[in-house]
Parts: structure tokens; C-alpha cells; sequence
């Protein structure tokens, strides 16, 4: 296998890498865990890397490949993902290319001469190229030194965005022989960590889970009630900024859209069921700043490098923790407070399970015998995202425990609707249980939620007669609350195991064991009621401030700031955060330097902007006064 280079050898080129990423990126200290990463990388050790999203993966395979002789090859899963970091690459002066099959043939053929020409320092592919008979080996021969896939956890079964064609990324150990393999992803638990060493044949790799928290998200979950008017709410504590709205299906899609568009915000459409010409240009509408908000089914993500994703709304309960963590994850990239609202029922789960198991018997019934422990995992995971939305437990805590981290934040989070006292106990909760779950017995175990709903409030309908449910006893004895109130304590009780969904056709409530025991008075129950606080800026106190924070800028200056990226973006065909993110900008507009030596000081200003973009960006400043 490859050799490790000497400690002397390595601190030298660490020295090194540290100058570089200062001259480029206008990087002046690496974080603790991409310093790990980043002296794996330069030792020529397998390595593989979980970093949330924003903790700056890019650059623990980009800055190696500044210093390191021959070329770095980087694996990717889109064509948009790879563009935006060779675009990015490109503005700071890097040598950086990607090869696709929607380019054009001249230049594909202009990255064939940069690469016999050894120009290039990294070259990005798809894992559908690496399959091509002899493309690898050419590499090799070209003096290929180190190999980087990302989003590594599309290679495992167990992942949640697993990708057929990334399997085939295990031959690469024999493909190119001695030469490092380096795995990044923002989000793997246990088993998908150890399937992906073993897919891809890692030879005593260093293993680096970096915390999980993302200190600058503000969570909240709430019951859904009348969505329009609840993403109306969250969408109007983020005027002008950008934002993703997830739906569950593409009807969903396409009525929030045309809703939100038709109330005056710039949204677009994203799903499976449109071309893939629509789709490229609802992309690039968002990555350049002519729309705000992108209402999409799970189909949207993985390629946005936009930084400044203000909030994610779900409008909808996700699949599980992995995919909710991966989602929100595209908020706040740039390191600012973003907010991350999940909106769920009951009948949430039920439709998940029952997509699953639909699509487990279809895959059976054409005679792929499919895993039965692959649903079962399914359903686990499906399980888990229910909890977390039903269970009253500071948001953070739950997601850092959920990927095995420990949390030690004494006093809860300060980000999270629980810990910011939004959500207030119901009075005498375990009573209130109590009435429920009576009902749901004196209903006979037969019915589900909206049917029992119904009775605690004594409504007056055909069904509830028919069945003689108005002379129940537990008829009417929540009529002084909402729907949504009842709604929201039944999902509750599911959440907290005290009530089950069952049923083949539809789904019914019956009473657990736990449940019973509450019923007998030997459990006490906590509930909540409806958020009782809603602020109207999402703003976490444990977010940590851009070293020039929001209250300390010029806002007007910062707006203006705003508008020459996005007039410079336009002229050079990049995504505007591309020239600059929104934490740069904000600094400009704090500190206001009125030199290029003070330009170029400010984070995330490299030589190669400082000498492009600083004459404009200092002229806007300067017209501040």
C-alpha cells in the first residue's frame, strides 16, 4: 500500500498548505477536524470524513491538492455540484476542471490537453466516467496522486440517498493501485461509516466523525394545521431571503408554488416529473438569485451550494433523521442563524409506511426478492423521525444523540422551540391523556384519528351517529378545543408510544401497553399545547456570530454589497456566492476597508479576488459615506 510521509516531511507541507489556503481562499486557520483530515490527506493515509454540511469538507481535499504533486481526482454525483466547485475553484485562481457528458466536445477535449499538459490540479468526475475502460488507468499514468469521493454515503445500501452506480467506486483499489482513497460526507451513522470502508476497500483509514450540531439551525416542529397560512407565517420572518420548502408529492409541489407565486413571492417549482431542461433552469433561477424560494420533493438538494439558505420548510414529515438532517442541513451554510420548521400530522407516518411497503411487494411482485431487512431498517428510521416530531425533547439534543454524539449543552440549546419556551404543557396533561385514550378504547379500538377527534369535541356528523358514538361517555369532553388542539395531543401520545397506528386499508388508533398504563393512573403524561410564542426573526443565541455580526453591519451597505455580487455574478456566468458569501459580505460591511491591504484582510478574500474584485467592491464602500 502507499507510504506514509515522515512527520518532518508532513509538517513542512501542513506549513505550506497553511500559506496557500491564506493566499487563495483567504483562509487564515483551519478548524480542528479539517486539520485532522487535512494531515491524513497530506500523509497519503485512507481516510474518511463526516463533517456536517457548512463544516467545510471542500477543503479538506482542495487544499491538500494545492501543495501535492501530480493531480487530485474528485468523485461527484452531479453535474451542478461539480460545476460550482470548479467555478468557485477557478475565481480564486485554482487549476480545476470537470469532465461531463453535457459538455460540449471542444471542451471536453480542452480538459484532455490541460490534463496531458499537467495543468490541472483537480479534475472532477462522475462515478459513471470512472467506469469507462481505461479512463483510471490513463489517470494514473498522467501521475493521478490522490482520489477524493464525496457524498460518500451513496455508496452504502444503508444510506439514504443510496446510488447504484457508486458501488462500482469499490474496483478502484485495484484500479489504481497505492494511491490514497479519501471519503467525505455530511451524514452517516455507524453501519453506513463501516459499509463504506468496506465498499471501497479502505486500508486502515483514519476515521474522523466530527459533532453533528449545527449550532446556527433553529428548529421548530409544529402540528399541521392550515399550511398556507403557517408557510405564510415562516416566509414572511424571511422576506427577500432564500429558502427551500420540501413537500411529500408533486401535486404538493406544483399547488404551494403556484399559491406562493400567486401572493407575490419569487418561488419556482422542482420535481422528478419535470424535464431535466426545467429543472437545470429552476436550479440555476435559485443559485442566481432571481428567485427566493425553490418548492421541491426530496428530487432537490444535493447540488445546491447555495451559503445563504435562510430557512427549509417541510411541509411534510421526511423519511427519517438522516434525510431531516441532510435537508435542513442546506440552511445556514455560510455559518448565520438559518430556520429549519417541520409541519407533520399523524397520517404523515402512516402514508410513508404504507409507500413503503407498497413499493417492497411491487419490487417483490416483478421478482426482485428484495431484503426484508431493508424495509424493516426503512420503517425504523420512519419511526424515529415520528418520535423526534412528537416528542418534546430540545431538538439538537435529539439529532446529536440520534448519530451516537453525546450532548453536553447545559440548559438546553436556545435554538429550538422547546428551548425557547414556544410550546407551553397543557394543564393537567395526564388527564387529558386520559380522556383520549378512553376514547380511543370506547371507539373500540376501530378508528382513526380524525374519527375520535370528532367525538372528544362532540361534533354532530352522520358517521359518529351512525355508529352511536354520541352516547359515548368520552363524547364531547374536549369540546372547548380546537381540531387542531385534539389533533396535536393524539400525535402526541403516538409519538410518545402511548398510542398506535395500525390497520391494513386505512389507519386506526389502539391503546399500547404504556398507554394502558396511563389509563390505569400509573404513568403521568406530559403534553403540550400549540406554540404559545412566535418570534418574528429566527434567531438562536448559540449561533455563533460571523466575526463581524449582523447587529455591528451597515445593512443598507450590505444590500448594496449584495447587488454588486450579484451584477459581477451575472458578467462572469457564476452563482453569486460564488464571487462572495453573505458572511463575507457582512464583514465588508463592518469593517469597511477603504485599502486593498485592508480588502484583502477580511475572511474569505484570496489574492486572486483581492485583485479582481476589490477595486469594485471598495468603490461600493467607499459611495457608502
Amino acid at each position: 500500500m502507499h507510504a506514509h510521509a515522515a512527520p518532518e516531511q508532513e509538517t513542512a507541507e501542513l506549513g505550506r498548505l497553511r500559506a496557500e489556503l491564506a493566499r487563495v481562499f483567504g483562509i487564515a486557520e483551519l478548524r480542528p477536524f479539517q486539520e485532522q483530515a487535512i494531515c491524513a490527506n497530506l500523509a497519503g493515509r485512507d481516510l474518511l470524513l463526516v463533517l456536517p454540511t457548512g463544516g467545510g469538507k471542500s477543503l479538506c481535499f482542495q487544499g491538500p491538492a494545492l501543495v501535492r504533486r501530480g493531480l487530485t481526482l474528485v468523485v461527484s454525483p452531479l453535474i451542478a455540484l461539480m460545476k460550482d466547485q470548479v467555478d468557485g475553484l477557478r475565481e480564486n485562481g485554482v487549476a480545476a476542471a470537470m469532465l461531463t457528458s453535457a459538455q460540449e466536445p471542444e471542451e471536453r477535449r480542452a480538459v484532455h490537453a490541460a490534463l496531458e499538459n499537467g495543468e490541472l490540479r483537480l479534475l472532477y468526475v462522475s462515478p459513471e466516467r470512472l467506469a469507462v475502460d481505461g479512463f483510471v488507468e490513463h489517470l494514473v499514468a498522467l501521475g493521478l496522486a490522490a482520489i477524493a469521493i464525496d457524498e460518500a454515503h451513496c455508496i452504502s445500501h444503508w444510506g439514504h440517498d443510496f446510488r447504484p452506480e457508486y458501488r462500482q467506486l469499490g474496483r478502484l483499489r485495484q484500479r489504481a493501485p497505492g494511491l490514497p482513497l479519501h471519503a467525505y460526507t455530511a451524514t452517516a451513522d455507524e453501519r453506513v461509516r463501516a459499509d463504506i470502508v468496506t465498499e471501497l476497500g479502505l486500508a486502515d483509514p483514519l476515521v474522523i466523525v466530527a459533532p453533528c450540531d449545527r449550532a446556527n439551525l433553529v428548529y421548530r416542529v409544529q402540528p399541521r394545521r392550515e399550511l398556507s397560512k403557517q408557510l405564510r407565517e415562516v416566509l414572511e420572518r424571511h422576506r427577500g431571503e432564500a429558502g427551500i420548502v420540501y413537500c411529500i408529492s408533486r401535486k404538493e409541489v406544483e399547488r404551494v408554488d403556484a399559491e406562493l407565486r400567486a401572493a407575490g413571492y419569487r418561488s419556482i417549482a422542482y420535481h422528478a416529473g419535470l424535464s431535466a431542461e426545467v429543472r437545470k433552469r429552476a436550479q440555476e433561477a435559485f443559485s442566481n438569485e432571481r428567485v427566493d424560494i425553490v418548492v421541491a420533493t426530496v428530487a432537490f438538494g444535493m447540488g445546491i451550494d447555495r451559503t445563504d439558505v435562510r430557512f427549509v420548510v417541510h411541509a411534510a414529515l421526511p423519511k427519517g433523521l438522516e434525510q431531516y438532517s441532510q435537508e435542513t442541513g442546506r440552511a445556514g451554510r455560510d455559518g448565520l442563524t438559518a430556520e429549519c420548521v417541520l409541519f407533520h400530522t399523524g397520517a404523515d407516518y402512516f402514508s410513508w409506511k404504507t409507500l413503503l411497503e407498497r413499493s417492497h411487494e411491487e419490487a417483490r411482485a416483478a421478482g426482485d426478492e428484495p431484503d426484508p431487512s431493508a424495509l424493516a431498517h426503512s420503517l425504523e428510521r420512519l419511526g424515529e423521525m415520528r418520535d423526534y416530531a412528537s416528542r418534546f425533547v430540545c431538538r439538537h439534543k435529539q439529532l446529536v444523540e440520534h448519530f451516537g454524539q453525546t450532548w453536553n449543552a447545559e440548559g438546553g440549546c436556545e435554538a429550538c422551540d422547546v428551548c425557547l419556551g414556544e410550546l407551553a404543557p397543557a394543564p393537567d396533561s395526564t388527564i387529558l391523556a386520559q380522556k383520549i385514550l378512553s376514547a380511543v378504547v370506547r371507539c373500540q379500538q376501530r378508528y382513526g384519528a380524525a374519527h375520535v377527534t370528532d367525538v372528544l369535541r362532540g361534533a354532530n356528523t352522520d358517521a359518529i351517529r351512525r355508529a352511536g358514538h354520541d352516547r359515548l361517555s368520552t363524547y364531547g369532553l374536549l369540546s372547548a378545543n380546537s381540531i387542531a388542539e385534539v389533533r396535536a395531543w393524539i400525535d402526541q401520545l403516538v409519538g410518545q408510544d402511548l398510542l398506535r397506528i395500525s390497520g391494513e386499508r386505512y389507519p386506526i388508533l389502539v391503546v399500547s401497553p404504556t398507554g394502558s398504563e396511563v389509563l390505569k393512573r400509573e404513568r403521568e403524561v406530559v403534553l403540550y399545547a400549540l406554540p404559545v410564542a412566535q418570534p418574528k426573526r429566527a434567531r438562536g443565541t448559540r449561533a455563533p456570530s460571523a466575526e463581524a455580526s449582523a447587529g455591528s453591519a451597515d445593512l443598507a451597505l450590505f444590500e448594496r454589497l449584495r447587488a454588486l455580487r450579484r451584477e459581477l455574478a451575472r458578467e462572469r456566468a457564476v452563482p453569486p456566492y460564488v464571487i462572495f458569501n453573505d458572511r463575507t459580505l457582512e464583514q465588508m460591511a463592518a469593517q469597511k476597508p477603504r485599502s486593498v491591504e485592508a480588502f484583502r484582510a477580511v475572511k474569505g478574500v484570496g489574492d486572486k479576488k483581492a485583485a479582481d474584485l476589490g477595486p469594485a467592491f471598495l468603490a461600493c464602500i467607499a459611495s457608502a459615506d
